[in-house]
């Protein structure tokens, strides 16, 4: 039975990190996918030989399929819970709201509007780029402002340029900004002995003029 509840927690550990690898290659997030690939065949390791080196009984290998769904699960929920990456919004609504356009720039987000012709007349899409961790909290903004607003939202898997960009390198700026120590200013016996050396050649000039 300790076999049994071991292997269940060794899927429930191996899985997720599977997940989050799976993401985060598919997110090219390099050294975040070396990273969970490095825990992931630990732990894969020690259970393949808990289960190969055992009875292989009936109930040990459903516990470990079971384990392997509960842990993609598992994985889906805590990739959810960190939200790594960005996501592009598409709000399409009847009219500019400003107030809207003004409230999400004011808090931060990207915003883009254009205006297009719809088959009721004239429509206004905003195209904001977004933080996932942020997602929750601007859809509730949109509904708040634009009930009846039709809202696409995708994940972009590269951007360059624009107002995020140049917000992420200035967030960076300020993380590793740091002055560098001040030269310290001479002491007074640094001071006396300058001055006396200057007056010495002041005196041996003045002498070899003479």
């Amino acid at each position: 039975m300790r076999e049994i509840v071991l292997i269940l927690i060794l899927q429930l550990c191996y899985v997720p990190m599977l997940a989050l690898r799976t993401i985060c290659m598919v997110k090219k997030l390099t050294l975040l996918t070396a990273f969970f690939g490095f825990l992931e065949a630990i732990v894969y390791v020690f259970g393949l030989a808990l289960v190969l080196s055992g009875d292989q009984t009936t109930l040990a290998m459903i516990v470990y399929a079971l384990g392997f769904s509960l842990g993609l699960i598992v994985g889906i929920a805590i990739e959810n819970k960190i939200a790594i990456g960005f996501r592009s919004v598409l709000v399409n609504i009847k009219t500019k709201n400003v107030l809207l356009i003004d409230e999400l720039r004011s808090m931060g987000y990207g915003v883009t509007v254009f205006e297009g012709e719809g088959r009721e007349g004239s429509r206004y899409r905003l195209d904001i780029l977004t933080k996932r961790s942020q997602e929750k909290e601007l859809f509730e903004l949109i509904n708040a402002h634009e009930p009846s607003a039709f809202v696409i939202a995708y994940e972009p898997t590269r951007f360059q340029g624009g107002y995020i960009e140049q917000m992420m390198k200035k967030q960076m700026n300020q993380k590793f900004n740091f002055q560098l120590p001040k030269a310290e200013k001479p002491g007074w016996l640094k001071k006396a002995t300058q001055s006396v050396a200057s007056e010495v050649k002041e005196l041996v000039k003045h002498e070899d003029e003479n």
